[in-house]
């Protein structure tokens, strides 16, 4: 549309102009896609299809850094796989009470989180990124022209053109040597529910919260009988979690270790931002109170 028939349209035709918008919107893409992005995708295709070695690189958020595990525990039956990791790249949106202060991830975060990443069986080697030659950008799927509304690993399967089965675990870590058969807690201040609150959870017994202290008092306030566990690091917080009863939590860091360690699990999901779902049995989302109520009675009575 030029100026004038837009203009025209919006006052006079509300129908036509919302569909010729639409169809500009569509166009847009198709030619930003083309112009930045064909490229890269073929590439990736063509790394896979002809390395022995791969090295993938991703800037966090944690949780997102988790979701990517799928295709490279994947690729790892036929590739070598190395996974950079950087550090300290700016947020363009403000997330409250982010523990890296306005990056994904800042170096204090990556230091408790590569002794996780490094239990990983499939991995070559897992480091800090220093200028290595990348293979496949999972921050691609950031600035890719689409929606990405939809479930998180599956960012990644676009990317490389893999897809695997989800209900499988693509993490593995050993059990917690004395916190076991907890019902474990992990809620921040971002990503949750309006709808919904824990202050039922009183009834339970054995409820511990694992995350920031500031985290943990806030949810005491409505949980009083909840204790609090200072994990050393991201990998005793997944040992944890693999010990548990079952965990509890938003769409965060924890929640994704226990998706991907497939213990059984409640996720408190976000209506504004619907990119986590449960894959596999035993795990349930919820949005509303009474539901989140009787997920937590059947799993405390497996």
């Amino acid at each position: 549309m030029n100026m004038l028939s837009k203009l025209y349209f919006k006052y006079f035709n509300k129908k036509k102009y919302l569909n010729l918008k639409s169809l500009n919107k569509i166009e847009d893409s198709k030619k930003i896609f083309k112009e930045k992005f064909e490229n890269i995708i073929y590439e990736i295709q063509n790394s896979i299809e002809k390395k022995n070695e791969l090295n993938f690189l991703h800037s966090g958020n944690l949780g997102d850094l988790i979701y990517c595990l799928p295709v490279i525990k994947h690729l790892s039956t036929s590739h070598k796989c190395n996974f950079f990791i950087k550090t300290k790249e700016i947020m363009p949106v403000e997330y409250l009470k982010h523990p890296a202060k306005g990056y994904y991830i800042d170096d204090r975060m990556l230091d408790l989180f590569l002794p996780l990443m490094r239990e990983q069986k499939y991995f070559n080697k897992v480091e800090k990124y220093n200028g290595e030659k990348i293979d496949i950008d999972f921050n691609l799927f950031r600035v890719l022209p689409v929606n990405i509304c939809f479930n998180s690993p599956r960012w990644y399967f676009q990317i490389t053109g893999i897809q695997v089965d989800l209900s499988n675990p693509y993490l593995q870590v050993e059990d917690h040597d004395t916190i076991k058969d907890k019902i474990v807690i992990h809620r921040t201040f971002r990503h949750r529910n309006q709808f919904i609150n824990y202050k039922f959870l009183s009834n339970y017994k054995d409820l511990v919260f694992i995350g920031m202290k500031e985290e943990f008092f806030d949810l005491k306030k409505e949980v009083t009988n909840l204790e609090f566990y200072n994990c050393k690091n991201f990998l005793e917080m997944a040992r944890i979690i693999k010990s548990s009863k079952f965990f509890i939590g938003n769409q965060s860091i924890a929640y994704p270790m226990a998706e991907a360690l497939k213990v059984p699990r409640l996720l408190e999901a976000e209506p504004s931002f619907p990119v986590v779902q449960p894959i596999g049995k035993n795990s349930y989302d919820f949005y509303y109170q009474p539901h989140f109520e009787k997920f937590v009675k059947i799993l405390s009575e497996k």
